[in-house]
């Protein structure tokens, strides 16, 4: 894929360009949606590289049983051995699931960007309609404040930690 994904920054919201961030909001799921289908494709792709790597494997055993596995005529358990245990077709496998795990990966980000952050922007434009952002008097930094809030759960979760330990 061209487009580098981000997924923390593109996760965040600019609460003082909200006008922006809903323009961007669309072309940011479909970016995310592509990239699943890409990782979709991928899937599938292996799945079949997987069945066929099985098949060949099963159609060499099948011609050639005494010198591969030292009997004239083998069962399924025996061919089926063959083939799990066989390094290529373990290595499909192992290409296959780390697909499926970046398919569900890329399923949850997209789901994330789609569905999450657009709900969040829409409670901040309400917030904003409600002129939430028009006080206090005193202007405050919102990504200070968040910071902040950070720091105290991180602080929790190691105080938490510690006590767990004694």
């Amino acid at each position: 894929m061209n487009d580098e994904l981000n997924f923390e920054k593109d996760l965040e919201i600019d609460e003082q360009a909200l006008d922006v961030e809903w323009l961007e909001q669309s072309k940011l799921a479909f970016k995310y949606a592509r990239y699943l289908k890409e990782c979709r494709h991928e899937e599938r792709r292996l799945e079949e590289n997987k069945k066929n790597k099985r098949s060949e494997l099963i159609l060499k055993v099948n011609e050639n049983p005494k010198e591969l596995l030292n009997k004239d005529k083998p069962n399924a358990a025996d061919i089926e051995a063959y083939y799990r245990t066989h390094p290529d077709y373990q290595k499909v496998v192992e290409e296959l699931n780390e697909a499926k795990e970046e398919a569900e990966f890329a399923d949850r980000a997209y789901q994330q960007i789609a569905w999450t952050r657009k709900k969040a922007l829409e409670n901040l434009v309400v917030l904003h309609g409600q002129q939430y952002f028009a006080g206090p008097a005193e202007p405050r930094d919102l990504s200070e404040e968040r910071e902040k809030k950070r720091r105290e759960a991180n602080k929790n979760v190691k105080l938490k930690r510690n006590k767990k330990k004694e």
